[in-house]
C-alpha cells in the first residue's frame, strides 16, 4: 500500500503503535498533550455542529474530541490496526463517530464531499505532500474548510521535535519524523493554493517546557496549523 498519498512503511510504523495509543503517557504523549489546544482552535473556526472528515486519525485522539463537541465524525486511516483501536475506544460512548480502514482517494472515488475535513500530523508521513493537499481539496465541498496541522523544516525543530524528543527525552519513538519530510508554512501555502485553496487562518503550536501544555500563538517556527478555505 504505496502511492503518493500513503507509505505503507509509515503505515506500518502507526499500527505498531495501536496499543498504545491512548496511554497519555506512552509513545503518543505528545500529541494527547497537544490535542486539546489544536482541537480548540479548530473549533474555533467552525460554526455550529457539522460533518467533519478526519484523515490520518490514527487511533481517534483528533476524531473523538471532535465528536464530543457535537460534530458528526468519519474517521479515516490506512493504518487497520490503529482504526480498531479506535473503534474499541469509542465503543458504547454514544458518538456520532464512524470509522473506516481506506484512503481519502477511496472516498473521493464514491464521491463524497464534506464542509471541514482534518488531517493533523500526517502530511510530514505522506510521499507526495502536494498531491495529498490535492486530494483533500477535492474531498470539500464548495466554501468547505481544510485543516492541516504539522511540522516547519528549521534548525528549531531539528533540535526539539527531532533530536531532543526523538533521542534525548524519549518522548516518541526514534524514527517517528522524518526532518526533511517537514513542511515550512510557505511551502504548505503554495500547495493550498494550487489545489484551489485559498489560506484563510494560521497559528502555531508551542509547548510549555515547564508543565508541558501546549497553546496556540505566532510562533510557527517548530509546530503549526493552517486553515484553508474552498
Amino acid at each position: 500500500m504505496t502511492s503518493g498519498t500513503v507509505s505503507a512503511e509509515e503505515v506500518g510504523k502507526f499500527d505498531r503503535l495501536a496499543s498504545r495509543w491512548w496511554d497519555p503517557s506512552g509513545p503518543m504523549k505528545p500529541l494527547h498533550r497537544m490535542n486539546p489546544s489544536r482541537i480548540g482552535w479548530i473549533e474555533g473556526l467552525l460554526h455550529g455542529q457539522t460533518r467533519v472528515l478526519d484523515v490520518g486519525c490514527g487511533a481517534g485522539l483528533a476524531a473523538e474530541a471532535l465528536a464530543r463537541h457535537g460534530h458528526e465524525v468519519l474517521g479515516i486511516d490506512a493504518a487497520g490496526e490503529a482504526i480498531e483501536a479506535a473503534r474499541a475506544h469509542a465503543a458504547g460512548q454514544g458518538l456520532r463517530l464512524t470509522y473506516r480502514a481506506c484512503l481519502a482517494e477511496d472516498l473521493a472515488s464514491e464521491g463524497l464531499r464534506f464542509p471541514v475535513i482534518t488531517a493533523l500530523e500526517v502530511i510530514e508521513h505522506v510521499p507526495d505532500p502536494a498531491a495529498f493537499v490535492r486530494v483533500l481539496a477535492g474531498l470539500l465541498e464548495p466554501g468547505g474548510l481544510l485543516v492541516l496541522s504539522t511540522l516547519n523544516r528549521t534548525r528549531r525543530s531539528w533540535v526539539t521535535a527531532k533530536f531532543g524528543a526523538e533521542y534525548v527525552l524519549r518522548m516518541l519513538p526514534i524514527g517517528t519524523h522524518d526532518w526533511k519530510a517537514f513542511i515550512t508554512p510557505a511551502e504548505l501555502a503554495g500547495m493550498l493554493r494550487a489545489a484551489g485553496l485559498r489560506v484563510a487562518h494560521t497559528t502555531g503550536l508551542v509547548a510549555d517546557p515547564l508543565t508541558g501544555q501546549w497553546r496556540t500563538g505566532r510562533d510557527m517556527g517548530v509546530n503549526y496549523m493552517v486553515a484553508g478555505v474552498r
